[in-house]
């Protein structure tokens, strides 16, 4: 029996997946806000994202959520994190009461400081045995292109996510799973951040030793903030955590790594939003993250810097010495 899968958003990472599980054999249901972004769809490609993906034909999209979400084996939640709770406000109570509740999505909410499975939870209803997270170094033009890749499927039951990874499993696609909830959501929130910090390092022309010191230390910052809520400490070691934050941090396909090149050329948050024209997580997320990190008195020193640069409109050039002159009893290497 085929899988339906619902897939809510059609934005890069929401679209790609989409063609990642028609490969596998589900037919999909895309859910777009906007209506030529359906018909472009439904016509075979997304060129407001992903001009370059022939999508399958087992994909089509509707600009009516309960339409997407009739029937759906299985949801896929691919709206900005910080959309999120407006969006399942509108239209969650149509998820099927049976399906599992995928977020794709990778940030903390600003205000309440929950993560992405929490806001589902809370404002869909959703049980956490439903409640799966994808994570991994899934860089959406090139998953369009199928080259290799893996991601990490975790739900706090097993059973639950072997059977999305069942449904997203490809001869070039592997999803590992796991139940590590928490260590998945934490890894992948917080390395948009470190990934800002290391595009505005390239932006202002350093080079490798100096991008490798901020991921390495970034994901000190990220285990910290992690193991301080409950993730296991061998995810931040796996593809959900230095394997995502080393494409995100390294890759010129990275909008958080695109941004932060952005800034570290002297350009402001608001000419580079204009300049990147899509959402970047990073930029949303920062500020959510350092107040968690804040409740729990984990120190994020990357992390308290870029909300500097981000939200108090300090240049990129101060982060640089603040971070190199902290006391150096403050953290082990």
């Amino acid at each position: 029996m085929t899988t339906r899968v619902a897939v809510m958003g059609s934005g890069n990472w929401g679209t790609a997946f989409g063609m990642i599980l028609a490969d596998a054999g589900c037919d999909v249901t895309m859910w777009a806000r906007r209506p030529e972004v359906a018909e472009a769809i439904n016509a075979g490609r997304n060129d407001a994202y992903l001009p370059e993906l022939e999508l399958p034909s087992a994909v089509r999209a509707t600009v009516d959520p309960a339409e997407a979400l009739h029937r759906a084996d299985v949801v896929v939640l691919a709206v900005p994190s910080q959309t999120l709770r407006a969006n399942l406000t509108q239209w969650g109570g149509s998820i099927p009461t049976d399906a599992p509740v995928v977020s794709l999505m990778k940030g903390v909410e600003l205000g309440t400081t929950m993560r992405m499975s929490e806001v589902i939870a809370e404002a869909a209803g959703v049980g956490p045995d439903r409640v799966v997270v994808v994570s991994g170094p899934n860089l959406a033009p090139e998953i369009a292109r199928r080259q290799p890749a893996a991601g990490v499927v975790a739900c706090r039951d097993m059973a639950t996510a072997e059977r999305v990874a069942s449904a997203c499993a490809t001869p070039w696609f592997r999803p590992y799973t796991d139940t590590d909830v928490i260590g998945a959501e934490v890894c992948g929130a917080t390395k948009n951040v470190v990934a800002l910090a290391s595009g505005m390092a390239e932006g202002m022309g350093f080079g490798d030793n100096t991008k490798a010191t901020i991921i390495t230390r970034g994901l000190a910052e990220t285990t910290r903030l992690g193991l301080a809520l409950g993730a296991h400490p061998q995810t931040f070691m796996g593809l959900a955590g230095v394997g995502d934050l080393i494409a995100t941090c390294m890759s010129p396909l990275s909008r958080n790594h695109s941004f932060g090149v952005r800034l570290g050329r002297g350009r402001t948050v608001e000419e580079a939003t204009a300049e990147l024209r899509t959402t970047t997580e990073g930029v949303k997320s920062c500020e959510s993250i350092l107040t968690l990190a804040g409740q729990h008195d984990v120190d994020m020193p990357i992390c308290e810097q870029v909300v500097a640069v981000i939200r108090d409109g300090h240049s990129a050039s101060e982060v640089g010495p603040r971070l190199m002159s902290r006391d150096l009893k403050a953290e082990k290497h």
